[in-house]
């Protein structure tokens, strides 16, 4: 991991012990990783999937969906504006091209003590404000406290493990950890997005705001027109520009981003000529909507880049919180009913796959039974699990797709009346006479085509439900609030699952509004399993609580899983410069860069359409 030594590999727990025991000084590296040594050297010029010649200069027009109404993309109120990130630096910068891997960059060097029981950052002396004062660890350090007392829930749960951050220096800081056990600690540490203390002093941060904020990163804010639009303007002076972990990114002199309310309207701008670039994440566009004029004259370019990313889970998500929801063997029932196969076919053209794990598309997901290690993981839970978790092996009901779901139908009633509901004027209905009925709350039109057939197939089975539609600045102070039945949610996950488990699944977080446990999960085993996740101590018992998890999880039935896709769909005007390959874990755009001549090809081919 560190430079010549997997610090966080099975050994490093003896060798730490005896290393603390010696008095060993600690560790300085420029690099870490929790999958093995870092690929690259200290002295390494630039990542290798980038261009370190690529052209710095045009602008690039990009789609935004919603609106907003605050550039604090920090704090739980407000809808935050795209591409704010452009706006910041962190302490360490991750490889897109290899797993859990994070090199430094605000940070100049990183120190880890032998007990591990915490984090050191030496900041450069070379990083800068926009407004030529020093990054410092006075900055670091109030970041760390500002996000963790005011900024969004998240904070609390992902940094739960740091007792607090000292400044030991005017570019030396440290973070003190409660425990040597939370592998990623550093890591996760090293993401921060660090804020300018003397900015933010005589202000609200916990208030809204379009005043224009004081970054350090690669673009700063041009121009917007709240709501509508937003333009970054490239800093020419930009301190990091021939650093390692930026040399040959962020080329385009203006990023802008032109916000659309509905999907289809953004499309058609695409088509239009008024948008560059758009990934595609609607099958039935993809199979059939890119058939036009300038598609067909090579104007446009299509491609589909295939990535090893972790896909997560998408699925409906039923509000837990809800009395209706709080039976498992209703939530089983709504799942017999969702037909995914004949969405597959007439809706997606045969593009996804189903989702079957909380962490598809990796070593992580459960399969088959539960045996070795995972077994004795999940043995002395046995009395609070449900006996399938180690008798059944999980499967999602499957159906010809031909739209006829007699037996998941079948199967959804006999759930429904063990769980106290009965069939009354093909109606659903409980002991006190009560329909069985919620709504499936939305945030844009393109998903009403798959919740409209699923409210058709649950009235099959007597339950009502009704689809709402929101503009995204509304979901999401809905979301927030836990003010749903039911939604679609996406619980991403990365290669090495760790403090992110607290904020999706835990008790804890269940009731604190803003948090990412959106479906309101409260079990004492699933906490249990959070916390042997985050403090794995080699990556082979990584993967055995993961699966242990995610198999409790699946048995629970706590969601509808949906589907994911293994590639990046994208199509652009052909006015780009790309790198020759893409990184495993990324799309890469922030890599690409205007091409001239291509530029010049394009304007003209326009003028003709």
């Amino acid at each position: 991991m560190m430079q010549r030594r997997d610090l966080f590999a099975a050994g490093f727990g003896l060798v730490a012990a005896t290393a603390a025991a010696q008095g060993a000084p600690p560790i300085r590296t420029h690099a870490l990783s929790l999958l093995g040594e870092p690929a690259l050297p200290a002295d390494f010029t630039h990542f290798p999937w980038v261009n370190p010649n690529a052209l710095k200069g045009g602008e690039v027009t990009l789609t935004a969906l919603g609106s907003y109404d605050s550039f604090n993309q920090f704090i739980l109120r407000g809808t935050a504006a795209v591409g704010l990130n452009n706006l910041y630096d962190s302490l360490l910068v991750e490889s897109a091209d290899e797993a859990s891997t994070e090199y430094a960059h605000l940070a100049e060097t990183i120190e880890i003590p032998a007990d591990r029981m915490g984090v050191t950052f030496e900041l450069r002396e070379t990083a800068r404000w926009h407004d030529g004062r020093p990054i410092t660890a006075e900055d670091v350090a109030w970041t760390f406290n500002t996000l963790r007392t005011q900024g969004r829930p998240f904070y609390r749960a992902y940094w739960g493990d740091v007792s607090e951050a000292v400044v030991e220096g005017p570019r030396r800081v440290t973070f003190r950890f409660r425990t040597n056990e939370n592998r990623e600690l550093a890591l996760i540490l090293g993401q921060m997005w660090i804020l300018p203390k003397h900015y933010w002093e005589g202000r609200d941060f916990a208030r809204p705001s379009l005043d224009v904020p004081l970054g350090s990163g690669p673009y700063r804010v041009d121009r917007f027109e709240s709501g509508r639009s937003i333009a970054y303007r490239r800093v020419p002076d930009y301190w990091a520009v021939n650093l390692n972990t930026r040399r040959g990114t962020q080329n385009f002199d203006v990023m802008r981003y032109e916000y659309f309310r509905d999907v289809t309207v953004a499309f058609e701008a695409f088509k239009a000529g008024q948008i560059d670039f758009r990934t595609e994440n609607i099958a039935r566009n993809w199979a059939t909507g890119y058939d036009f004029p300038a598609v067909r004259r090579g104007l446009v370019k299509r491609d589909e880049i295939r990535h090893q990313l972790p896909t997560g889970m998408q699925a409906f998500v039923m509000n837990l919180r809800r009395p209706l929801f709080q039976d498992a063997r209703v939530r089983e029932a709504l799942m017999q009913v969702f037909d995914y196969e004949w969405l597959n076919a007439n809706i997606f053209n045969g593009a996804y796959a189903r989702t079957t794990s909380f962490f598809s598309n990796s070593e992580l997901a459960s399969s088959g039974l539960p045996t070795g290690r995972e077994l004795e993981i999940l043995t002395p839970f046995r009395a609070q699990l449900p006996e399938t978790v180690f008798t059944t092996e999980h499967r999602l009901p499957t159906t010809d797709g031909s739209g006829n779901n007699r037996d998941g139908l079948r199967r959804a009633l006999d759930l429904m009346r063990q769980a106290g509901w009965t069939i009354r004027d093909r109606r659903l209905v409980n002991a006190q006479g009560q329909r069985f009925e919620f709504e499936i709350l939305l945030n844009g039109a393109s998903f009403e085509r798959v919740a409209l057939p699923y409210v058709q197939w649950l009235q099959r089975l007597g339950v009502e439900a009704r689809v709402r539609t929101v503009d995204p600045a509304q979901y999401q102070v809905r979301i927030d609030a836990f003010d749903f039945d039911m939604t679609v949610d996406v619980m991403g996950q990365s290669l090495s699952p760790g403090n992110e488990q607290r904020d999706y699944f835990t008790c804890a977080k269940a009731q604190e509004n803003g948090s990412q446990n959106v479906a309101g999960i409260c079990h004492p085993v699933i906490d249990a399993l959070v916390e042997l996740v985050i403090t794995a101590p080699d990556r082979e018992e990584l993967i055995q609580r993961t699966r242990a998890l995610d198999r409790v999880l699946l048995h629970n039935h706590f969601v509808i899983p949906q589907w994911h896709n293994r590639a990046f769909w994208i199509a652009f005007w052909d006015r780009f410069g790309r790198p020759e390959r893409n990184p495993k874990y990324a799309l890469g755009f922030d890599s690409w860069w205007i091409d001239p001549a291509r530029d010049r090809a394009l304007q003209e081919a326009k003028r003709s359409l």
